[in-house]
């Protein structure tokens, strides 16, 4: 599955994307580097900053754990690297502590580490986004994923991910839908084909609470939703999903995922190509108001 709903190797970084001439590269040596992991990385040198500045500050993991709000249980992970802080516990422990400001100076960088390592550039472009396209043909985007709907997609990811891995990841799925309310608002456009909205993925509750989201979102000024009937004849998406991301500063950038690869491209000529692909797309699918009238029957409420 893709980043909406399954996992794929590590992409290049943008600059290293375009330092290929083609603005395309696949990476070869498929499996996680381990810095790429909770428990080594930037996650750890957080961890030991950490540890250091409780125990200089004098405080046991109990005391330091109430003033922060968080468990002594939850004090230990985050020293041993094995779970990554959240930007709020980072801030609290920052100001409790007296740091100075060292721990915040961490938290962008930490930040991105609560991504597989596949998705934090995607991540970090997405986030500055004014604008994205995505075509959605095996699960829900993950911009749109109720929590229940995007745990279950975790739970069945095989081989197995660890509880808390899918805490992590589940947490941060849910940070990314802060593009949704922030200003100002990037226009956003997805085209999902009509039998991921009837894949009953978490059970038939989470899916109807999944298109009850859909819904809701759809209701943005920023945000048209389309729905490609299975139906149709007609289908210049037969190449699989793909995003494309419009910068702040006037780029396109393509974003794909397919089994184990995951690539940015910048090339004009790539760019062109799939820009005509969803523009087809979209004069295919339903229109955006169609759309929304189409999950309404699914949900039965028309």
């Amino acid at each position: 599955m893709n980043w909406a709903g399954e996992a794929v190797e590590p992409m290049e970084s943008v600059e290293s994307v375009e330092q290929q001439g083609e603005g395309e590269r696949e990476r070869e040596d498929a499996g996680p580097r381990p810095e790429d992991e909770p428990g080594s990385g930037v996650v750890t040198a957080f961890g030991r900053q950490l540890k250091l500045l409780r125990v200089r500050a004098g405080l046991e993991r109990p005391e330091f754990g109430k003033l922060t709000g968080y468990a002594a249980q939850s004090i230990a992970s985050f020293e041993q690297g094995r779970r990554i802080p959240p930007p709020r516990f980072i801030d609290r422990a920052d100001e409790v502590l007296d740091a100075g400001g060292v721990l915040k100076a961490l938290k962008e960088e930490v930040g991105r580490a609560q991504y597989p390592a596949f998705f934090r550039d995607m991540a970090r472009l997405e986030a500055g986004a004014v604008g994205l396209s995505v075509y959605a043909a095996l699960a829900v985007p993950g911009l749109l994923q109720t929590e229940e709907y995007a745990g279950a997609v975790f739970r069945m990811q095989r081989p197995l991910l660890d509880d808390d891995v899918i805490e992590q990841r589940l947490v941060a799925r849910m940070a990314r839908q802060d593009i949704f309310t922030r200003r100002s608002a990037p226009l956003l456009s997805f085209v999902i084909e009509e039998v991921v909205l009837r894949k009953p993925i978490g059970g038939r509750a989470a899916l109807r609470g999944q298109l009850e989201q859909i819904l809701l979102v759809g209701q943005n000024r920023n945000v048209e939703i389309q729905v490609m009937p299975t139906d149709r004849e007609d289908h210049a998406g037969l190449g699989g999903p793909f995003n494309l991301i419009d910068t702040a500063e006037g780029r396109r950038i393509a974003y794909t995922e397919v089994q184990d690869d995951s690539r940015l491209y910048t090339s004009a000529g790539k760019i062109r190509e799939l820009e005509a692909r969803y523009g087809i797309l979209r004069s295919q699918a339903l229109t955006p108001r169609e759309s929304l009238d189409f999950i309404e029957e699914l949900l039965g409420v028309k």
